[in-house]
C-alpha cells in the first residue's frame, strides 16, 4: 500500500478545525485531525509533511512518524510542524484500522476499561451555550449536567481577573468572586459535581497560592495549568503548598518535553492531547511514561469527532487514566452534522467507538458543504527522490 494524497479540510463554521484525510492507492481513506492554529498547521502539513510521506506505505507508522520528526524537529518538538504530524499520524492508525479491520484499541492492545470516564469542559457553541450558563448561574448548569449522565465539569471563574495585572496580582474582592460560581454548584448539587478549575497559565505561583487557599473548602478536583509550562519549579512548589492536585500540561509535546517533568514531580497528573503531542503513539508513550512513576493521565480532548473518537480508543486502553475531556456544547450539536460518530454518556462515563480504526465517517453532506476548503497534495513525494515543487509533487487548492 501507498499514500497516493495527503487531503486537509477546513469548514468556515468550525474554524478551529483541520481535518486530514490520507488517500491511499488501495483505496483506502484515513482520517486525522487537530485543533487551533489551522492556517500555520495546513501550510506545515503540506509544505512539510505532505511531501516526507506521499508514496510511502501507510502502515509503516513508526518508521514514517520518525522520518517526518528528523526532518521537523530542528523548530523544536512543538508548533504547526508537530501538530500536522499529529493529524497524519491519527490518519495512519485509522487506515491500519480499516485495513485490518479492527478497531483501535485493538490495535494498541486490547481494552483496559469498557467505558471512559469524562469531565465536561464548559465551552459554548450554537444552541449548547455552557459558557454563558456557568457565568449566569452554575448551579443551573451543574444540574443540567447531571441531568445528561455528566458528574464532573471544568471552569475558570479565576481568568477574568488576570488580564490587569498580567497574572501578577489577584486581590481578594476578585478571589470572592471567582469563588461565586464554585459555591453557586456546592449550593445546587452539593458533591455530587466533581469541580475542575482551570487557569490557563494566566498566573504566578503567589496568586495561585491564594487562589488555591480559598479552593480547597470545596472539594476541588484538579487545579489545571496553573502556571505556564516552561516554570516547573514553580509549579511543583505550589503544589506542595495545596491539597488541590495540579494537572498539567497540554503545552507539553512529545514524550521529550514530558519527561523532564516527571522525572521532577512537577504534577501528580499529567495532561496530554493526541492531535497536538505527536499523535496516538507518542500519547501511548507518554501515558507508559507517567505509568513508571505512578501518576494517572487526562487526555486533552476540545477538538472534533476525530479526536474525539481517538481520545475514546486511547481513554479505552491506557491502564493509568485519569479522566477524559469532552465538550458536550462540540457533540451536542456539530459532530453529528460533520460524522456519523454519536456521542452518549452514561454514569460519568462515554462509550468506545465501534467499527474499524476510529470507527467514525465524515457524512457526504459534510463533504458538499459550500463552506468547505479543501487543499491536496499528491505525486511521489521527496521520499522517492523526486524535486519538491516539481512536476511530480502538486500542491491543489480546491474551494
Amino acid at each position: 500500500m501507498k499514500i497516493t494524497a495527503i487531503e486537509s479540510l477546513q469548514w468556515a463554521e468550525y474554524p478551529r478545525l483541520l481535518v486530514v484525510r490520507v488517500h491511499t492507492d488501495e483505496g483506502i481513506v484515513g482520517l486525522g485531525e487537530t485543533v487551533d492554529k489551522v492556517h500555520g498547521t495546513k501550510g506545515a502539513l503540506h509544505g512539510a509533511v505532505a511531501p516526507l510521506v506521499l508514496g510511502q506505505d501507510p502502515l509503516d507508522i513508526e518508521g514514517l512518524w520518525r522520518f517526518v520528526m528528523d526532518n521537523i524537529m530542528y523548530h523544536g518538538y512543538a508548533g504547526a510542524e508537530t501538530r500536522a504530524l499529529s493529524a497524519l499520524e491519527v490518519a495512519l492508525w485509522d487506515i491500519m484500522g480499516k485495513r485490518y479491520g479492527a478497531p483501535l484499541y485493538h490495535l494498541l492492545g486490547g481494552k483496559t476499561r469498557e467505558r471512559v470516564p469524562t469531565y465536561n469542559t464548559c465551552i459554548g457553541f450554537g444552541p449548547v451555550q455552557d459558557y454563558a450558563a456557568w457565568h449566569d448561574d452554575a448551579g443551573a448548569l451543574a444540574r443540567s449536567l447531571l441531568a445528561d449522565g455528566i458528574g464532573a465539569m471544568k471552569i475558570w471563574p479565576f481568568d477574568q481577573f488576570s488580564e490587569d495585572s498580567f497574572g501578577q496580582y489577584i486581590s481578594p474582592a476578585q478571589v470572592e468572586a471567582g469563588l461565586k460560581p464554585v459555591r453557586q454548584i456546592r449550593d445546587a448539587v452539593g458533591n455530587a459535581m466533581e469541580i475542575g478549575i482551570e487557569c490557563h497559565f494566566r498566573w504566578n505561583r503567589a496568586s495561585m497560592e491564594r487562589i488555591a487557599a480559598a479552593l480547597e473548602p470545596y472539594g476541588i478536583l484538579f487545579l489545571e495549568d496553573v502556571l505556564p509550562a516552561v516554570y516547573p519549579d514553580e509549579i511543583k512548589l505550589l503544589g506542595q503548598r495545596t491539597r488541590i492536585p495540579i494537572v498539567g500540561s497540554e503545552l507539553l509535546m512529545t514524550r521529550w518535553q514530558m519527561r523532564e517533568w516527571l522525572e521532577k514531580h512537577v504534577s501528580s497528573i499529567v495532561m496530554t492531547d493526541p492531535v497536538w503531542n505527536g499523535g496516538i503513539a507518542e500519547t501511548r508513550k507518554i501515558a507508559a511514561l507517567a505509568e513508571t512513576y505512578g501518576v494517572p493521565l487526562v487526555l486533552h480532548n476540545v477538538a472534533g469527532p476525530i479526536c474525539h473518537a481517538a481520545c475514546m480508543h486511547l481513554g479505552a486502553h491506557i491502564p493509568n487514566l485519569f479522566f477524559v475531556e469532552s465538550v458536550r456544547a462540540f457533540y451536542q450539536t456539530y459532530f453529528p452534522i460533520l460524522s456519523t460518530l454519536a456521542v452518549t454518556v452514561a454514569d460519568g462515563h462515554l462509550p468506545v467507538p465501534d467499527g474499524p480504526g476510529l470507527g467514525v465517517t465524515l457524512r457526504e453532506e459534510a463533504l458538499a458543504r459550500p463552506d468547505l476548503t479543501r487543499q491536496l497534495s499528491d505525486g511521489d513525494g521527496l521520499a522517492q527522490g523526486r524535486r519538491a515543487m516539481g512536476d511530480h509533487w502538486a500542491v491543489e487548492e480546491i474551494r
